[in-house]
């Protein structure tokens, strides 16, 4: 066949591509069904499964199977169209007028924002005897799957992975021997992505192996018979950045490579795992693994030093970004965490361009109230509209990108001082307060930033799309604020947001507030005592190693009334050394050994001593725990004062030596 004339590469192409593909036999038939007039049962064939899982290797082989039919296919890759209804309709347009055409959508969930909109508006522009096919990572809408008009023209299938016997016909056509299939199943299982490239690395072992069994070596030995020999450090470097990054651009490469980023850019482009969208380049799920893993065994230092500077760099952006811009490179930051535990199973990754951010504006108001209604009462709903009276510039909308409807919101408030408005009408700021008096005041100057709503009917509050925005959104907040002392998060759902509050440094606030009978998590934050730049040391320690490490206990400050006492006791105990040391206050950030809290508090006392009307408290103090006075009534008589007015003068003196520690305290480095 191959040398009859008029044929073409593309046929050669085609005649591989089909003897290389295995299964699928279930889906095959159903579309082969649906290709022949009399036994057609149905219009769109709606394929989703997780990436790797062979797709569009079945849209290929589903495409071939229309053209011997005698059917016009239009290819659309959502990949490499911008996510928005003219963009895809000039990708589609000659779908529009070919009678018998069969259109096929790969990677869907690139634009799944668009379903509303092809199912409601593009779909039925079609031709009457038009067959679609689209594949996706993500189930469709339930709207769509119950909508009438749709309940007979959709089918759905979850594409599984291939069966063992499948799996095993894909290695015997790849020419693995049959003697290593069993290893090569247990190292991919039935995922045909990875299959295939473990098959590629066995065929060109021209030893002949008897035994293959997955080590650290094999990642490094996959990736290059899939990328050849790697010309220089500077592409492997651009590999990892590729690998590492949620979309790789020039301007993330140019740290790592310099003036090479250009063509390294290019470079990636033609690697036929690296895929394209109109943000970057960005490697296949299974090969990003493989490559992250790579670094890691390979080079542990230089994946550290990587990661930091790749995270530097979209730290930078996202604190010098304007508020519309920052929340994409949040998102970016956030991918470098996504194995970690504060965001694996928190974040959905899914579902992009679905929904997106919006200002507050005053047109939103009656929905954010329906909605705080709908998910958290009618009290809640008052509470809602008391701050967007306040702080309407604290809220942010997610709305649906086809309709523009309002189907979720948030809220971040501001809190510079005490307010008994606010704390009248709102329980949960009441609390905030409280818990910050006793545990860490605010001063001059700070503010307490507090996450408030966080409301989507969807979520029913734990994780979805538009809570992904909402959590994009708090951590913007983290990174970006000036003189932030503390921050809260409210929750209605406890339980599931609780390991990742303690991931991310939020302690459950004692007594948290009850609303409408219901209730609430409260979490907060000191960033006086855990900065961000340490904050995020901890989070980058667990993508390198990962491990999270356990928190400092000089990372927990003591709440006031205990941090007093145990300024008290250590006055007490000022010519024990042994004592010093096992106070509390050597497990906060003041100290860490008795010698060094003996010089502070001989510091603190001295300074009494220059304050305006410190100069009794003072000599108080000084008789009573620096000359070891055996008792106060000793003391008060070696300062020549009646009892009760040395009392007055010490009170006030220790008072004040609290007060001065506990300042350094919440502001020590």
């Amino acid at each position: 066949m191959g040398d009859e004339p008029g044929l073409t590469l593309g046929h050669r192409l085609r005649e591989v591509r089909q003897r290389l593909f295995v299964g699928r036999e279930t889906e095959r038939a159903l579309f082969r069904s649906a290709l022949d007039a009399k036994e057609r049962t149905f219009s769109v064939l709606y394929l989703h499964g997780p990436g790797g899982v062979g797709k569009t290797a079945l849209l290929r082989r589903l495409s071939d199977d229309a053209r011997e039919a005698g059917r016009v296919v239009v290819w659309v890759d959502a990949r490499m169209i911008s996510s928005n209804p003219p963009a895809f309709e000039a990708a589609a347009t000659a779908a529009l007028d070919t009678a018998g055409v069969v259109l096929v959508i790969d990677t869907f969930e690139q634009c799944q924002g668009l379903e509303s909109w092809l199912c409601t508006r593009f779909l039925p522009r079609l031709p009457y005897d038009a067959l679609v096919v689209i594949a996706g990572r993500l189930p469709p809408d339930p709207r769509w799957r119950t909508d009438p008009d749709w309940n007979n023209e959709l089918r759905v299938i979850t594409l599984p992975a291939l069966t063992a016997a499948e799996s095993r016909s894909l290695l015997a056509v790849k020419g693995v021997p049959a003697h290593l299939h069993s290893e090569l199943l247990a190292f991919a299982g039935g995922l045909p992505l990875a299959l295939t490239l473990a098959s590629d690395v066995v065929t060109s072992d021209m030893s002949e192996p008897t035994v293959w069994t997955p080590d650290r070596r094999v990642v490094e030995t996959l990736l290059a018979q899939l990328i050849g020999e790697v010309p220089a450090g500077e592409h492997r470097r651009a590999l990892a950045v590729c690998a590492l990054v949620e979309v790789t651009t020039i301007d993330l490469l140019r740290p790592a490579v310099g003036d090479a980023a250009e063509s390294l850019f290019e470079w990636l482009h033609t690697l036929p795992f690296v895929e394209v969208s109109e943000r970057g380049l960005f490697p296949h799920d299974v090969v990003r693994d493989a490559l992250t893993a790579d670094l890691k065994w390979r080079d542990p230092l230089g994946f550290e030093t990587l990661h930091q500077g790749i995270h530097d760099l979209l730290l930078d952006r996202i604190r010098a970004a304007p508020d519309s811009d920052a929340m994409r490179a949040t998102n970016s930051l956030l991918f470098l965490y996504r194995n970690g535990s504060g965001i694996a199973g928190y974040v959905t990754w899914s579902e992009r361009g679905e929904v997106y951010e919006d200002a507050y504006r005053p047109e939103h108001r009656g929905d954010v109230l329906r909605l705080a209604a709908e998910c958290e009462g009618p009290e809640s709903a008052a509470i809602a509209e008391f701050w967007l009276d306040r702080q309407p510039h604290g809220f942010h909308v997610q709305r649906r990108t086809e309709t523009g409807e309002v189907v979720a919101f948030c809220a971040w408030l501001a809190l510079a001082k005490p307010c008994a408005e606010e704390t009248a009408h709102d329980p949960v700021v009441a609390a905030v307060w409280e818990h910050s008096r006793i545990h860490g005041p605010t001063r001059h100057g700070e503010h307490i930033a507090v996450s408030r709503f966080v409301v989507d009917p969807v979520a029913h509050g734990q994780s979805s799309p538009a809570v992904d925005l909402m959590i994009a959104r708090a951590t913007a907040q983290w990174l970006r604020a000036e003189r932030a002392a503390w921050s809260f998060l409210v929750t209605p759902e406890v339980e599931f947001w609780k390991p990742q509050m303690e991931v991310v440094g939020h302690a459950p606030v004692p007594d948290p507030p009850r609303i409408g009978g219901r209730q609430y998590g409260l979490f907060g934050h000191d960033w006086r005592v855990v900065p961000v730049s340490k904050w995020l040391r901890r989070l980058n320690a667990e993508v390198v190693s990962g491990r999270l490490p356990s928190a400092d206990q000089r990372d927990v400050v003591l709440p006031r009334a205990e941090f007093d006492e145990a300024v008290r006791a250590a006055l007490r105990d000022l010519g024990r050394n042994d004592l010093l040391t096992a106070n509390i206050l050597c497990s906060t950030r003041l100290t860490s050994d008795g010698a060094q809290l003996r010089e502070l508090l001989t510091a603190a006392v001295q300074a009494l001593a220059d304050t305006p009307g410190g100069l009794k408290p003072h000599r108080a103090l000084h008789a009573t725990y620096f000359l070891r006075t055996p008792t106060q009534e000793a003391a008060a008589e070696r300062l020549g004062l009646p009892f009760s007015t040395y009392r007055r003068h010490l009170v006030a003196g220790i008072a004040q030596v609290c007060d001065w520690l506990w300042n350094r305290e919440l502001t020590a480095t």
